[in-house]
């Protein structure tokens, strides 16, 4: 190929990859929304019916390591609390993992689980493991404290 299409075609493409790098802050924002609220939802369907909750945790999750009501406070905790930081991008990293770490053992507990449900987890996994890797983004409260924390 001659560099007379080759060049504008790069070119094109650079100005494609640079369009899509502005939109990395938009993404990352809305998978730290969509997963956040899932886990914030199953976090208050568990407080809002604590016997009900209990009664899952001693009967049907049979979480690792942990009594059934343990875990149960555990859970809901990690549910309430993780996903209020990770919305925030504030120690998104650390509530990225931890959700992380409730995901997979939500779905190590159960001893059978549907196929779609498996599916939504194996989702907010892959969407969990890259703001873990990336990080919470320009749209953080992590961005606009590092610099600060840094100077300390």
């Amino acid at each position: 190929m001659s560099t007379v299409f080759v060049t504008p075609l790069l070119s094109l493409w650079s100005r494609l990859v640079a369009g899509l790098e502005t939109l990395q802050p938009l993404a990352q924002l809305a998978a730290r929304f969509y997963v956040a609220q899932a886990f914030f939802l199953a976090g208050l369907t568990k407080i809002n019916d604590w016997d009900t909750t209990l009664a899952l945790f001693a009967d049907e999750y049979k979480v690792p390591l942990l009594s059934p009501s343990v875990a149960a406070l555990a859970g809901t905790a990690g549910e309430l609390v993780l996903p209020v930081l990770l919305l925030l991008g504030l120690a998104g990293r650390f509530a990225a993992l931890g959700l992380s770490v409730l995901n997979v053992v939500a779905v190590v507990s159960l001893a059978e689980i549907a196929p779609a449900a498996l599916q939504q987890h194996v989702f907010w996994g892959s969407l969990l493991i890259a703001l873990l890797l990336w990080g919470p983004g320009r749209w953080s409260l992590d961005r606009v404290l590092e610099p600060r924390l840094m100077r300390v």
